[in-house]
């Protein structure tokens, strides 16, 4: 089969892999989808993911197909089903696990980090961690159910009230699945602070009811212009210093500033610790998905979430590298591989 393997930084290789054999409680599936994500990226140029990845091996953790053959105890699916997956398998019996935060656990496996993933034309998963797609679901919107999963993992950790008003940095993916996901927790008001015109577009088809850029104007003035004058809610989806310093800001009294966004391990921000005390804000960070990708599933077989809009571009493996490696390409919007 074609994979791309990585070797380590910048080094990814378009190649024949053998194919994954099938263990008695595996799943093999023929992929047809695998979205490009931030955290490949920071993979790509060296720096450390949500897991350590030991090179080579093949990346892509977005990933959605067809089931081409299972393993003997394998009871909830057959070949022919669409399904998609969970990347994370926790071992269920580390303290974490027993503990009821498996997210953190000791001796996780990550398909398309610490094991083959995606970015090929078939990978081999455990049943725990496979999921059918609904019959209104492409394979294309099954392979966003994922990072959708992560996102529901940060909004609950919001704790978004009925009437309050959400500020969202980053019109990337992220950005515009918070923006949405926002709406359908109660909130009155929806800011998507976007510096690029057309992601602003997309941020107000999908729900904003205002977009600013932050970088062309004084923000909270632009805010107070609109009559926005507290904002409850700050979700940072850029992972740069600038921004998370921007959003503590910005951030109002008894808010919460969740840091979504993914910087690099070695980066800092400079924090304030009085504005912090004088405003009461709560800093929050969100780490993986445990157990909403079920959830994640349901709202996009609805309808209720538009995983589509912010889908720029269908390619094959041949352009991964030039994905991977490009921060101009990847600004024009979220890149699904077709195997």
């Amino acid at each position: 089969m074609r994979g791309a393997m990585f070797y380590g930084r910048h080094d990814l290789r378009l190649e024949d892999c053998p194919m994954p054999e099938v263990g008695e409680e595996e799943v093999l599936i023929e992929v047809k989808a695998c979205g490009v994500c931030g955290t490949d990226v920071h993979i790509y140029e060296g720096d450390e993911g949500a897991a350590q990845v030991m090179p080579p091996t093949i990346l892509g953790h977005e990933f959605a197909g067809v089931v081409a053959a299972v393993g003997d105890k394998v009871r909830g699916f057959r070949k022919g089903d669409r399904v998609c997956i969970d990347p994370n398998y926790y071992c269920g019996s580390c303290e974490f696990c027993r503990n009821g935060v498996a997210h953190y656990c000791t001796r996780m496996t990550g398909y398309g980090t610490t094991v083959n993933g995606g970015f090929a034309q078939y990978c081999s998963v455990n049943e725990r961690q496979v999921y059918h797609l609904g019959d209104h679901t492409s394979f294309e919107e099954g392979a966003m159910a994922e990072p959708v999963a992560c996102c529901l993992h940060g909004i609950d950790m919001c704790n978004i009230c009925p009437g309050q008003h959400v500020l969202v940095f980053g019109g990337g993916m992220i950005g515009l699945l918070m923006v949405q996901l926002a709406r359908l927790e109660g909130a009155a008001r929806v800011i998507l602070a976007e510096p690029v015109e057309s992601k602003r577009k997309i941020g107000e088809k999908l729900g904003a009811d205002i977009t600013v850029d932050p970088f062309a104007k004084d923000m909270e003035k632009v805010l107070q212009e609109k009559g926005i004058h507290q904002i409850d809610v700050v979700i940072e989806c850029v992972g740069k210093p600038e921004t998370i310093e921007q959003a503590i800001k910005v951030a109002g009294k008894k808010s919460v500033v969740m840091m979504f966004g993914l910087t690099k391990p070695d980066e800092a921000i400079s924090v304030r610790p009085f504005e912090i005390f004088q405003k009461e804000i709560e800093l929050k960070s969100s780490y993986i998905n445990p157990y909403t990708q079920g959830r994640a599933l349901e709202l996009i077989d609805s309808g209720r979430l538009d995983v589509s809009s912010m889908v720029c571009e269908i390619c094959g493996l041949d352009k991964l590298d030039a994905i991977l490696s490009d921060p101009v390409l990847r600004a024009k919007g979220k890149y699904i591989i077709a195997p």
